[in-house]
């Protein structure tokens, strides 16, 4: 047994929200001195390693390190650079090197953000942690209940029939940032309600946080009208000033009066004051 080695450790968490280059080189060669260790819970995002990490790695460098391993939860997502925009990685051919009886049920999620940009994600099920990032169009039909802080990032557009699965799959959000500054029609100008998608209403009731700084003025006006969707518990909003001015049609507009109505924390980009109207269209602002 080597020096510092750490045989007394039985259970062992951790979770990393930061993407990380270390996963090889620090991450590995630490959770190997527990040779002990019973239960492991491991939440990280790998960057710029391997295109996926498949059941055959995690065995190969984390398993047999850890032979008394008897509870292994985790979320491992590998973000790389790829140089042939053809390849497509297959969701279920990575499934499938997780199915040798030594993990509970794994999921995987394969996400193209650009000509050269790849995410993929393998989790344990039930998923237990409380935060995802870098997620686009591409969720699983299945329901994340311990998930409370959300990131969307993508540069297909969200359209509002997303918006419906992503409140099913996520029943307890309460943080939600959205990043995509593609409308989610071919002419930005469209009204939203000709777009056959774009009916039905939304509740979040959990949701308390609400950024779409970095998003469309199509997205901000969707989460505002409570004709799509309906956010009673909101009390932090983060946007620009121009486009919270066109949605709400200079503060006095009554069909996104109700979703503003709780918001004690107004995050605005590009103003330096509220002005009187602001005030009044959101009453119970914190100074």
């Amino acid at each position: 047994m080597l020096d510092n080695d750490l045989p007394g450790l039985k259970s062992f968490s951790l979770i990393c929200y930061d993407s990380t280059e270390g996963y090889a080189n620090l991450v590995t060669p630490l959770l190997r001195r527990m040779s002990n260790l019973e239960e492991l819970n491991l939440y990280i995002h790998i960057l710029y390693g391997p295109i996926f990490v498949s059941g055959a790695d995690l065995h190969n460098e984390i398993l047999i390190h850890t032979s008394r391993l008897r509870t292994f939860t985790f979320y491992i997502a590998s973000e790389t650079i790829i140089t042939d925009s053809t390849i497509r990685i297959s969701e279920s051919n990575i499934e499938k090197t997780f199915e040798n009886g030594k993990y509970q049920q794994v999921i995987c999620m394969v996400d193209y953000f650009d000509s050269n940009t790849l995410i993929c994600r393998a989790f344990t099920l039930p998923f237990n942690f409380h935060r995802l990032e870098h997620i686009g169009n591409n969720i699983p039909n299945i329901i994340f209940i311990s998930v409370t802080y959300l990131k969307l990032c993508d540069a297909n557009p969200f359209k509002h029939e997303f918006f419906v699965r992503l409140a099913k799959a996520f029943p307890f959000l309460k943080s939600l940032s959205i990043d995509n500054l593609c409308p989610p029609f071919l002419k930005a100008k469209e009204p939203y309600h000709r777009d056959k998608d774009w009916c039905s209403l939304v509740q979040y009731p959990y949701l308390i946080s609400l950024d779409v700084h970095h998003a469309a003025v199509n997205y901000v006006e969707h989460f505002l009208s409570e004709r799509e969707i309906y956010l009673p518990r909101l009390t932090e909003l983060k946007v620009f000033y121009e486009d919270l001015t066109i949605v709400t049609h200079n503060f006095t507009r009554d069909e996104t009066r109700r979703n503003c109505a709780q918001v004690k924390k107004l995050i605005i980009e590009h103003c330096t004051f509220y002005p009187e109207a602001l005030c009044a269209y959101f009453p119970l602002l914190s100074y």
